[in-house]
């Protein structure tokens, strides 16, 4: 196993996204597949990352560093995994729903998917339930999440999950909603298919969700 593949892991754990980006391109310069450089290097790094973030070991200023060099490393491989070389590990959408502006949860959420393989779509802040089930229907995710930091916007989660239901599309995607003042409870009251506390929980979740081992 070529020794970049550890140096690739440890540069993303420590967040350098120049060494990560360095590493990347040597990689391909050696030919190793794009999917061996995701696998072996990138995403075993960011799986530690996530071990470390769930434990209290990583707080979210480093975790952000680390999936900010994640996504460096991607910009380099995505035109490669376009052409079919590697496939995801599934398709995932994220949204702060309508009325709730807050966007680093849901940012973190959003990196730490792509840091796990998924290909993510994010819509964004302050998202319409018309515009979110628009965007199912354009996207077909495997799995879609749900952010809200306020009370008052937690509403909109039940009301999107019931629109799904009615646009008759509820039993093609994975529901996942979070945020802080969300609670297991809460997402199973409105028919969520799951729910996570952090970033790291969330890749787990969603996996779980898909039937992929996390």
């Amino acid at each position: 196993m070529s020794k970049i593949f550890g140096q690739l892991a440890e540069a993303i754990i420590d967040g350098d996204m120049n060494e990560v980006m360095n590493l990347t391109q040597k990689g391909l310069d050696e030919n190793l597949t794009v999917g061996d450089i995701m696998s072996q290097g990138l995403l075993a790094g960011m799986d530690v990352v996530g071990q470390r973030f769930k434990v209290g070991d990583m707080f979210i200023p480093e975790v952000l560093a680390c999936a900010e060099a994640m996504k460096g490393a991607m910009e380099l491989l995505r035109p490669l995994l376009a052409e079919g070389e590697s496939q995801a590990t599934g398709k995932f959408m994220i949204a702060t729903v309508k009325g709730d502006l807050h966007d680093i949860g849901k940012n973190l959420v959003a990196m730490m998917f792509e840091g796990a393989g998924f290909d993510v779509i994010d819509l964004g802040i302050d998202i319409a339930v018309d515009d979110i089930i628009e965007a199912i229907k354009t996207h077909k995710p495997d799995v879609v999440g749900f952010s809200a930091l306020l009370t008052t916007t937690m509403p909109k989660m039940a009301e999107t999950v019931n629109a799904l239901k009615e646009a008759g599309i509820r039993d093609q995607v994975k529901v996942l909603v979070g945020g802080a003042p969300v609670t297991k409870k809460y997402a199973e009251e409105i028919g969520a298919d799951g729910y996570a506390s952090n970033a790291a929980a969330a890749v787990d979740k969603g996996k779980e969700l898909i039937g992929i081992a996390a």
